[in-house]
């Protein structure tokens, strides 16, 4: 029998809504409200946009994909000296085969993990410290320059979805100071016999508030409100963002955290996921301004930290091997993968 496909809360969208977000640099505060009010809307009818004037300079971008492409091309034995494994943070080489999102099937896909580079000995945690940098010339001064950027612009997009939400613009961006925020480098190898459906990236939601994707070739494919799954071509100078765990809760169902995976790619490509956080030990639950005895809350609180780290802890070989052996252990009410997305959803049947 073939499965029904879910009911969401998310339009039954073919192609992903646009937001030019220049207005909210603007120093007059109506312009910031209008594109919030533009970026919320989009948010809430697909979980999934592309967004345009971000101000990013194309160089840094540019750098960016050179240095990755640079990197990958090193040999595997190479590459293993930086292997996220040896790492403190969870931070590195992450080799072909080492994540796992649905049980017996491989992600075909090798990546570099960049963390937010918390240099301090005091305050460290599973997924915050100083980042393990490769000695190739070069890389680690312009990947730092576009996590910066790219880090400047999530606390410009923080802002937005607050206003959208009709709150103040820094109740979200408040927690935001020293966030396990990731950058991950992915490179997707082109494989022209491997089988149609071979996944890049299997079916998942992302763990944090949204996530800033710079992608270099068509693979994404999303899930619309219908239940489809809708392809994501490139849109030139676009970013494409998409909402995650943390702000369905955040925002108490009103944004809702979208599946998405990556099939076979039709050419070499490469993708450039910044996963924007709150800091560690934020308590992650529905803003209180959000709710009335009409809206009550819908979710119950979640450590951010201890979610990143439950839902990474259950997703790399590494750690699942460490949690098996007793020396690492899930945090305390760790949910499993996927948690989210599914909140107002009918399970398939």
């Amino acid at each position: 029998m073939a499965p029904t496909p879910r009911i969401t809360p998310h339009s039954a969208f073919q192609t992903l809504p646009l937001v030019d977000i220049r207005g909210l640099f603007s120093a007059n505060a109506a312009d910031r409200v209008d594109t919030a009010t533009a970026l919320g809307h989009a948010a809430t009818q697909a979980g999934f946009l592309y967004v345009t004037g971000h101000g990013i300079d194309p160089q840094i971008i540019q750098r960016l994909k050179q240095r990755t492409a640079a990197y990958f091309a090193q040999p595997l034995e190479q590459k293993m000296q930086d292997y996220i494994g040896l790492s403190s943070n969870h931070s590195g080489y992450v080799p072909e085969g080492e994540e796992q999102f649905v049980e017996g099937s491989i992600d075909h896909k090798e990546a570099f993990d960049v963390g937010f580079d918390y240099l301090p000995t005091q305050g460290r945690r599973p997924m915050l410290g100083a980042n393990r940098w490769p000695s190739l010339p070069g890389f680690k001064d312009d990947i730092k320059a576009y996590y910066d950027a790219v880090f400047s612009l999530s606390l410009t997009l923080f802002r937005g979805f607050a206003l959208a939400l009709g709150l103040p613009e820094n109740a979200i961006s408040q927690w935001v100071k020293q966030p396990p925020s990731q950058l991950r480098l992915i490179h997707y190898p082109f494989s022209p016999d491997a089988p149609a459906d071979r996944p890049g990236i299997g079916a998942h939601t992302d763990y944090e508030c949204f996530t800033i994707l710079l992608p270099t070739a068509p693979g994404l494919e999303v899930l619309n409100g219908a239940g489809h799954w809708i392809d994501v071509p490139l849109v030139d100078g676009a970013f494409v963002i998409n909402i995650g765990d943390m702000m369905e809760v955040l925002s108490n169902g009103t944004y809702v955290a979208t599946a998405h995976r990556v099939r076979k790619v039709a050419e070499e490509r490469y993708s450039f996921p910044m996963f924007c956080a709150c800091d560690y030990d934020t308590v992650i639950e529905p803003i209180a301004q959000l709710l009335d005895p009409a809206t009550p809350s819908r979710y119950g609180p979640v450590a951010c930290g201890d979610h990143l780290y439950a839902q990474t802890l259950q997703t790399f070989r590494y750690l699942k091997q460490r949690v098996a052996s007793g020396e690492l252990s899930l945090p305390d009410g760790a949910k499993g993968l996927s948690s989210y997305g599914h909140a107002a959803l009918a399970e398939e049947v």
